[in-house]
């Protein structure tokens, strides 16, 4: 460190004797008499933050005789005894004389060192390759790793330009200004705005000055000294806009009580593949949503098998994970052609067993729910992970079970029971048997099921609840206990 700072103050002394600026060698001056055992320090005092000095109101390094000195001290080939190697610079492409080192770091890259990290650096042979090492590997002349470094660092430094992946930092631009805010709709989309965007997508309509505007994208993590490139988008404004309009579409599902609900961020899907995000979530999961929003490409199916894991491990399934679920079965290539609009609520018609089976386990949860009051745990909390990847293995032992629970309905409360009893009867009339296994896709069917059928099951509590309160309910009075029994349930899965 010692050996550093001397190297410093040379560096300083030269550039005061070179400029004969007053401002330089005020500095010179003052650092020359070890003001660190002067001064004190506080504590939130940041030893990797980027200082400098100002002398009467005057920043020396803005001076142009400065900055002239400062070039010249890094220019590659300023020593006669030591030329730097002329290279093709892989920025401009040009012959030029091209940086053994680059000087400049790129700050701000989660965990990389405070100090600054590289982007281009080969200090061990297993990185070196046709005798290249250092920044050789990959040459840049030095006017282009200076413009290079800091705009990463003015990417990276401006909220609207970056975005926080867990671990890495997504930052992206535009080669020319475009009046759209990427950011917010990765991150915490807001309604209106996302209507604007799908109804913008359906017209079709293209703005060629906007949508054919080059959009890049790159995943920034740091490893000690060194930037790691995680991920890189290159496309089109106009193909981003349709993407994420598509992104949406895809995720939309009903809420627990079967109304229309809210779009939804990276984080917050993401979320949904883990018991606690704050310690679980991956960083890989995160940049597979973000390609996926960003470029259309499909989800990996590894993702519907961390939902379909959380799904059995907790025995529900909330909002953001219906969604997720959704997302991802739509998201590959067999199904991309089939209409979203088709999963976002009860599809009565849907043939599938799977989802069949799983609206099936919503009912008869339901008929628990509504018989025994206050139950802790249902069926579904106990033969979720089953029913959803083996029915055939347990659903005769269910329906078995949901004898008594639909006769006390039948002798209580009749109306709820016909009810009750015709879904039932609706449901099992489209199976002509239960599966002896489901595939991870079919679980993730199963699961809508469920989900659909519970959100419906509510809502027409909530309609039936309501029409009582106006005192214009009829024989359907059949519900009127329903909301009482789903509301702590719902409330529950949502969370």
């Amino acid at each position: 460190m010692k050996a550093c700072h001397q190297a410093y103050l040379g560096l300083l002394d030269r550039c005061a004797e070179h400029t004969g600026e007053p401002s330089v060698k005020a500095v010179c001056t003052f650092l020359h008499n070890d003001p660190s055992s002067k001064l004190a320090l506080t504590e939130d005092f940041d030893a990797g933050a980027t200082m400098t000095f100002r002398v009467d109101g005057i920043f020396p390094v803005d001076l142009p005789r400065v900055q002239a000195f400062w070039a010249e001290a890094n220019d590659p080939d300023r020593d006669p005894d030591r030329p730097a190697p002329v290279m093709q610079c892989l920025i401009c492409g040009e012959e030029r004389p091209v940086l053994e080192r680059l000087q400049a770091k790129i700050k701000g890259v989660p965990g990389g060192q405070t100090s600054g990290t590289a982007i281009i650096s080969a200090n061990a042979e297993a990185f070196e390759s046709y005798g290249l090492s250092a920044s050789l590997t990959a040459p840049t002349c030095s006017e282009c790793g200076e413009r290079f470094t800091k705009a990463a660092n003015a990417l990276l430094a401006d909220r609207s330009s970056r975005l926080e992946l867990g671990g890495a930092a997504f930052v992206f631009w535009t080669r020319e200004p475009v009046a759209f805010s990427f950011r917010d709709y990765l991150d915490n989309p807001k309604p209106e705005e996302v209507q604007a965007l799908l109804a913008s997508v359906r017209r079709g309509g293209r703005v060629p000055d906007v949508d054919d505007t080059k959009f890049y994208g790159t995943v920034l993590s740091g490893s000690g000294g060194r930037a790691v490139v995680r991920d890189w988008i290159d496309t089109t404004v106009g193909e981003v806009k349709r993407h994420l309009g598509d992104w949406f579409h895809r995720q939309r599902i009903v809420n627990a009580y079967g109304e229309e609900n809210r779009t939804l961020g990276l984080y917050a899907l993401a979320a949904a593949t883990v018991r606690d995000a704050q310690k679980d979530l991956a960083p890989p999961t995160l940049r597979a949503l973000l390609r996926g929003a960003l470029t259309g490409s499909p989800l990996p199916v590894g993702l519907l098998y961390q939902a379909v894991r959380r799904n059995r491990a907790e025995g529900n399934i909330g909002h953001q994970r219906a969604a997720l679920i959704k997302l991802v079965l739509l998201s590959q290539p067999e199904r991309n052609k089939e209409g979203a609009d088709n999963m976002v609520r009860l599809d009565q018609e849907n043939p599938s067993p799977a989802y069949r089976c799983g609206r099936l386990l919503a009912e008869l949860e339901q008929a628990q729910l509504l018989a025994v009051p206050g139950i802790n745990a249902t069926i579904v909390a106990r033969f979720f992970g089953t029913a959803s990847s083996a029915p055939s293995s347990v659903f005769g032992r269910l329906l078995r079970g949901a004898q008594p629970h639909l006769a006390k309905l039948q002798r209580d409360k009749p109306g709820t029971y016909v009810a009750i009893q015709r879904r039932l009867e609706e449901i099992q009339g489209g199976l002509s048997g239960f599966p002896r296994v489901l595939t991870l896709e079919d679980q993730g069917v199963f699961a809508l099921g469920y989900y659909h059928q519970r959100a419906f099951d509510r809502a027409q509590a909530k309609e039936a609840a309501a029409r009582r309160r106006a005192g214009q309910a009829g024989p359907e009075k059949v519900m009127d206990e329903e909301s009482e029994e789903s509301g702590p349930q719902a409330d529950q899965e949502e969370n």
